[in-house]
């Protein structure tokens, strides 16, 4: 319902939300798309800081509380960050000592479910060959085979040492994240203000409610994550349940999670579960091509269902804007386009729906310049 102008009578223009129009909505994709290739540039900033928001969303109400029962603001800043990271300290020490004491019992794992996996790819591929000559004649399998056994041979020397640098690169960038999130819940309020003042006086409302829109658009983004691992989880553990996987239930959570980097993290899910399948189940191939259908029937519902109905519905985006934006993503920037594309372009919404209605709105834009007439005329007063 749209405000009255009490000298007209009239609706004042620009104040009913009818949302952004077109010309509004190529800026808002072209503003999407450049801040994707710009962030790409910068991710080792990037990174922290996502994470400092995620933290700081999620420690927020505990610091609310200690607030609410009389601590400063400061204090309960510095006892809430200070408490998570020694939680988070203790839980990484009990982690790496357990892992340490299994470490023998990791390894052969992790080779007993490589090998279930490569014995599981031959037999496969030993069937296409005897139903389709022409793979015969290529030697489908034994070219795959060989490049199996160069690559796992090789994959030490190659890849592990560079993978290992690079996580060591992405260390001090994982440091900043809890660094961040203490600023963010100690001086969020100064920096809400210091936007504030630095806008016009005409315009200070609608920076109030662009501000807390932002702030709603980045808390809807994350609990719609969590509402899309929970409903992957759902589907995952229910079919992985009836297919009857050891561990159903834990590996349905580790694929919800891993499947918020839409596609590649999809990709390293299904391939974990088909491991756990065909080495658990070497004599039944079908059971690892059962989990493949599964994972390939979940990801639909995933890209079509879930996440418009999770993600999307969250950052009041339309379930076609969603499913688009997110190819749009993966061809700009690669992995982190898909990651970063949709909380961006709900940001982007939100800034090019208040520009929109600013520049719309002839009494916002009115009282602006009546504002600067008057500014002029005091700061000439006495020169007069």
């Amino acid at each position: 319902m749209s405000a009255v102008d009490g000298s007209t009578g009239q609706p004042r223009p620009g104040d009913a939300r009818t949302g952004p129009g077109p010309v509004a909505w190529v800026g808002i994709f072209g503003a999407t798309c450049l801040l994707l290739v710009a962030l790409n540039q910068i991710l080792w900033l990037v990174v922290p800081s996502l994470m400092a928001l995620v933290l700081s969303y999620a420690l927020h109400p505990v610091m609310r509380r200690l607030m609410y029962a009389g601590m400063a603001r400061q204090s309960a800043a510095a006892l809430v960050t200070f408490a998570f990271l020694l939680m988070l300290g203790g839980a990484a020490l009990a982690l790496f000592s357990w892992a340490g004491a299994h470490a023998g019992d990791w390894q052969a794992g992790i080779e007993r479910y490589l090998r279930g996996g490569v014995r599981f790819l031959e037999q496969t591929l030993a069937e296409l060959e005897a139903r389709w000559s022409m793979l015969a004649r290529a030697r489908l399998s034994t070219g795959v085979t060989t490049w199996l056994n160069d690559f796992s041979d090789t994959f030490v020397e190659r890849q592990a040492h560079p993978l290992a640098v690079s996580l060591l690169a992405w260390l001090p960038a994982a440091l900043l994240g809890p660094f961040f999130t203490f600023f963010l819940l100690r001086d969020g309020n100064r920096f809400h203000g210091m936007i504030a003042r630095a806008v016009p006086n005409a315009y200070f409302e609608k920076t109030l409610d662009l501000l807390h829109e932002m702030h709603q658009t980045g808390r809807a983004y994350c609990t719609g994550l969590v509402k899309l691992a929970a409903l992957d989880t759902l589907a995952l553990g229910i079919g992985l349940w009836l297919l009857g996987l050891p561990g159903a239930w834990l590996l349905a959570l580790i694929a919800a999670i891993l499947a918020w980097v839409p596609f590649v993290g999809s990709i390293a899910g299904c391939l974990l579960v088909v491991l756990v399948a065909a080495t658990d189940f070497p004599n039944d191939p079908a059971m690892a091509y059962w989990a493949i259908a599964l994972f390939v029937v979940v990801r639909l519902l995933d890209d079509f269902v879930f996440l418009p109905a999770t993600v999307g519905r969250s950052l009041n985006l339309h379930p076609l804007v969603s499913v688009l934006m997110l190819f749009v993503g993966g061809a700009v920037a690669g992995v982190p386009g898909l990651a970063l594309v949709l909380p961006l372009l709900g940001v982007a919404t939100v800034v090019g729906t208040a520009i929109g209605e600013i520049l719309t709105d002839r009494r916002l834009r009115a009282r602006h310049a009546h504002a600067r007439r008057l500014r002029a005329e005091r700061a000439s007063a006495d020169l007069l």
